[in-house]
Formats: C-alpha cells, sequence, structure tokens
C-alpha cells in the first residue's frame, strides 16, 4: 500500500482513531498526537507492502503515545533533579495537613458545631447520628421516639444552618448547598420541637 493510501486509511478512521487515543490515557492534545501521526505517515513511507494498514497505523499511534509518556517522565526527572540540586529541598509534597490548614479547619468545626448547638439539643443530636455515626434515619427515628419525617426536618434544619455559615448570610432560600437533597427531600421545614 502506498503513503497515500496510509494517509486515507488515517482520515477515514479518525475519529476512531482519536477515540483509540484518549481510551488509551493518551494526552489531552490527542487532536496534536493525530495530526503528528498523519505527518510522519506522509514523511516516512513504509519499507514495503503493509498486509493491514489499519493495525499498522495503531501500532504507531500506540509507539508515539508511549514515546510522548517516557518523555514526560524523564522531563520531571530532571526538572525534580534541577530543583534538588539547586535549592536543596525535595519538591515531595508532605500529606500532612500545613498548620495554618490545621487552625483553620478548627476555628470551622468549632462555627459549625456552635451553629449546631444554637439549634438544640435534639437538631444537634440528631444531625451528629446521622453525619457522624451514620446512622440512618429509620434508626434515629426510632431512638428519639419521632415520625421519619421529623428526622428529615431536623436534618434540613442542621444543613441551612451549615449552609447559612458557609454563605456568611442569613438567606435561607438557598438550598442549593444543600448536601444529597434526595435523601432530604425539598420540604420546607415547619416548626420542628426542640
Amino acid at each position: 500500500m502506498s503513503d497515500g493510501g496510509l494517509e486515507a486509511v488515517l482520515l477515514g478512521n479518525r475519529a476512531a482513531l482519536l477515540r483509540f487515543i484518549r481510551a488509551r490515557g493518551g494526552p489531552a492534545d490527542a487532536e496534536d498526537l493525530l495530526q503528528e501521526l498523519w505527518l510522519k505517515l506522509s514523511a516516512t513511507p513504509p519499507a514495503g507492502p503493509i498486509a493491514d494498514p489499519l493495525a499498522y497505523i495503531y501500532k504507531i499511534a500506540d509507539n508515539m503515545m508511549h514515546d510522548r509518556r517516557r518523555a514526560t517522565l524523564r522531563r520531571e526527572r530532571r526538572e525534580t533533579q534541577w530543583t534538588e540540586a539547586e535549592t536543596g529541598v525535595t519538591p515531595e509534597a508532605s500529606s500532612a495537613p500545613s498548620a495554618e490548614r490545621i487552625l483553620s479547619a478548627r476555628d470551622e468545626l468549632a462555627r459549625v458545631a456552635q451553629a449546631l448547638a444554637e439549634l438544640g439539643e435534639r437538631t444537634d443530636h440528631i444531625f451528629r447520628r446521622f453525619r457522624i455515626d451514620g446512622a440512618s434515619q429509620k434508626v434515629i427515628a426510632a431512638e428519639q421516639g419521632i415520625s421519619l419525617s421529623a428526622v428529615e426536618k431536623h436534618l434540613q434544619r442542621a444543613y441551612r444552618a451549615i449552609v447559612r455559615l458557609h454563605s456568611g448570610n442569613g438567606d435561607t432560600d438557598g438550598d442549593a448547598g444543600l448536601p444529597d437533597r434526595r435523601r432530604l427531600g425539598s420540604e420546607e421545614p415547619k416548626d420542628v420541637a426542640r
């Protein structure tokens, strides 16, 4: 098959080749790799006849992806070695949170705990049983001697308080920040006994 024939096979299977490149974890610039493949096929015609031109093209594409991956790894290794040599610091990130993040998280936790406490002991307890202990709403309802609907309303109140805390205002209309609304229902809570 002539090199023009390979180009025709490539163009005829362009969409499938793009899917192949992306599915194989190819670069985000799959279009560029496909263009590079086309240039390679047109610049270097095969030495002899090719029995299965499509398989040949797929193999070249696969080899090109491996070459790019190896080049990326070499570049990253080179940059890491250079950084270590110049600064004496290993650029590996620590998995431990920074002191600033720890303090910020503690402050956030204290604000959430205060907001929940202001809702009353029962709402606070129901929220903690559901979110922290992982108890089902049905189990909580049985423990508290209330209906499942009442448990849902307590949880809605707790979520709204947390959303207000994060939004920094008293707007209770915005339910977009409520987690997992399918489990909680979308009914506006009425007066819930504490």
